[in-house]
């Protein structure tokens, strides 16, 4: 067995309560991080700590624990300005993860921009998540959807994207890493040519920001969209990021308390600044509080170190994998993250997931939210192996015996 990460990944799976436990009388070996991340203790103590101590609504009180539970949330959005390099904190926009933001901006910029003349580029890559808010409101508004195809190996074909950039898009909506192949696109050359045409940029960042050191600047993308739970953090909160004076242009998504600056009977209602007009009603307070936490955990190890380590496991994996007959990497682009999908010949992908589960290998089946690439493949689904900055090189082994033993009883 190979030797494992740079950082001692024995003592940092001891703050991951969970990955004691045994599934059908085995040790847990978890493999679905991209699906959802494990969260550490110091993730479950910050949201214990928040509900137990300081709980209260916030920017609406004076008293002591208002003005805490305030502190707290504002604080958070300021770590995630500082993580992802935004310019200002007013860019950050609290939401209930990815999808909360893409349709955020799909209802909001999207439908006060967007017209039946107009065209939007989007990638065969893409999760459901950045497909079918687009497509609802094309339904509504009539405007063109284009897509971006893909190589065999799972990279973005180049002249398809130039193909559909001269269409001159009005936005053009694309996944940083692919969460069924594990590629991984050059979003700053992609937000360049778009640029060019006069596009604006919509990144979907559920499956980048995990893994990979995030600069909106250097990118220089109009919109960024994150959940915490791929991020070692609580579900239901995540952020969209977007360019101040966008977020200015745009008008609000809900109505209710916070997001208004005035409401009247008698004249216009009007509404709160960016990022407070986006935010009616009371938050994930505890969520939020949460993902501080796993932003500070993140930061503790390091990007760097969490990658590196990661993509150790891949190579070993896709080696050790493809030592075992019939079976065949979907997603082999020359740039990948820590994500591993795969089929064996004559065996349907939820037969192998279902054998796995038996001894204790928790892994995803299907189409993973991105049936326009199962459609391009011509293939039913994946079994996908996802890795984390917890994943060990023995759980990669037995991964691979697992997959062996079930390889044995399905034929």
């Amino acid at each position: 067995m190979k030797q494992d990460s740079p950082y001692d990944v024995d003592v940092l799976r001891k703050e991951f309560p969970i990955l004691d436990k045994e599934v059908n009388g085995h040790p847990l070996v978890y493999l679905d991080s991209a699906a959802s991340a494990q969260k550490p203790r110091a993730v479950i103590e910050a949201q214990r700590e928040y509900e137990a101590h300081f709980h209260s609504n916030i920017h609406r009180g004076v008293h002591t624990l208002a003005t805490k539970a305030t502190e707290a949330y504002e604080g958070v959005r300021a770590k995630l300005k500082n993580h992802i390099n935004a310019s200002k904190r007013e860019e950050i926009i609290f939401t209930s993860g990815t999808t909360d933001s893409i349709n955020l901006v799909a209802g909001t910029w999207g439908r006060a921009n967007l017209k039946k003349s107009d065209t939007i580029v989007l990638t065969r890559l893409e999760h459901h998540s950045n497909i079918v808010p687009w497509q609802i409101l094309a339904q509504e508004k009539g405007f063109a959807i284009e897509v971006v195809e893909i190589k065999e190996n799972g990279e973005l074909c180049e002249n398809s994207l130039k193909e559909k950039l001269a269409l001159s898009p009005k936005i053009v909506c694309v996944s940083h890493v692919s969460n069924t192949l594990g590629t991984i696109n050059d979003v700053k050359n992609i937000t360049k040519q778009a640029h060019q045409v006069g596009a604006l940029v919509l990144i979907d960042g559920a499956q980048a920001a995990p893994h990979k050191t995030i600069d909106v600047q250097v990118i220089d993308c109009d919109f960024y969209a994150g959940s915490a739970h791929k991020m070692y953090g609580p579900s239901g909160v995540g952020f969209l990021y977007g360019k101040h004076e966008l977020l200015c242009q745009m008008p609000p998504c809900r109505g209710g308390g916070e997001m208004i600056e005035s409401v009247s009977f008698e004249k216009q209602t009007t509404f709160n600044v960016p990022p407070y007009k986006f935010e009616a009603g009371t938050p994930n307070l505890s969520g939020v509080v949460g993902y501080g936490a796993a932003i500070d955990w993140i930061n503790s190890l390091g990007l760097d170190n969490i990658a590196a380590h990661e993509n150790s496991l891949l190579e070993y994996a896709s080696s050790k994998l493809l030592q075992i007959e019939g079976l065949r990497l979907i997603g082999t682009a020359k740039s990948k993250a820590s994500v591993i999908s795969f089929l064996v010949d004559g065996i349907h992908p939820s037969d192998i997931g279902t054998l796995l589960d038996q001894l204790g290998i928790a892994v995803r089946t299907g189409h993973h939210c991105t049936e326009p690439i199962m459609t391009k493949l011509g293939i039913p689904g994946t079994v996908r192996a996802s890795f984390a900055a917890y994943s060990t090189f023995s759980e990669v082994d037995a991964l691979v015996a697992g997959v062996e033993r079930a390889v044995k009883m399905l034929r």
